[in-house]
């Protein structure tokens, strides 16, 4: 299983952080040992003093595709989940000033959160899913697929040009505006069309 995560998809995500509006999508890979475990807390790591969250929708691919066309891309999953893409920010900053690549930043151990996986069947539209992100019962995170920069099929059909999918993987698709820093005893909450699909304890 690979993580194949999507960056700066959002336009208001890429005006907070003073980024450039990519021409294609930005693609990271997060290492299947950033899962963090189902039931276990957050803990902040000893590298970072400035850890974000970053809640996003995520797409479980089904069978196996290489060069998928987008007009085909909906046959590839039939499951929508929410997750975190936990950053060590003040690191990524320290990587990115030297040119260098972000996954010390993004993919250490349990910087993926991983909710509970959806029918996309129950859903009207894939690219009209209303999600957000409650930090110790406050909203901080409110998005929508529709306002994505590439809409999931376009996503898929853009990472297998590169990366052969396999079933298993889990496409995390970016973040909207809204990221920010977390702190012990914080307590994150991740709704996708108003459904609680996790929480998690910030240690």
């Amino acid at each position: 299983m690979k993580l194949i995560c999507i960056g700066r998809n959002y336009v208001d995500h890429i005006d907070e952080l003073n980024n450039e509006r990519p021409d294609e999508p930005v693609v990271f890979i997060k290492p299947d040992s950033s899962v963090l475990p189902k039931e276990q807390d957050f803990y902040i790591p000893e590298f970072s003093d400035d850890v974000h969250y970053e809640v996003e929708v995520l797409v479980k691919i089904k069978k196996v595709g290489k060069h998928i066309a987008k007009e085909f891309a909906h046959k590839y999953y039939d499951e929508i989940g929410l997750g975190i893409d936990f950053t060590a920010r003040d690191l990524q900053s320290k990587l990115k000033a030297k040119g260098l690549p972000w996954e010390k930043a993004k993919g250490f151990d349990g910087s993926a959160v991983i909710g509970n996986w959806v029918s996309k069947n129950r859903f009207k539209d894939v690219d009209h899913l209303s999600f957000s992100l409650s930090k110790n019962g406050e909203k901080v995170q409110d998005g929508n697929t529709a306002l994505m920069l590439w809409k999931i099929d376009e996503i898929i059909a853009h990472v297998s040009t590169y990366f052969m999918l396999k079933k298993g993987d889990i496409i995390f698709t970016g973040t909207p505006a809204g990221v920010g820093k977390i702190a012990p005893n914080d307590y994150l909450v991740g709704t996708l069309e108003g459904e609680k699909l996790f929480e998690i304890n910030v240690r």
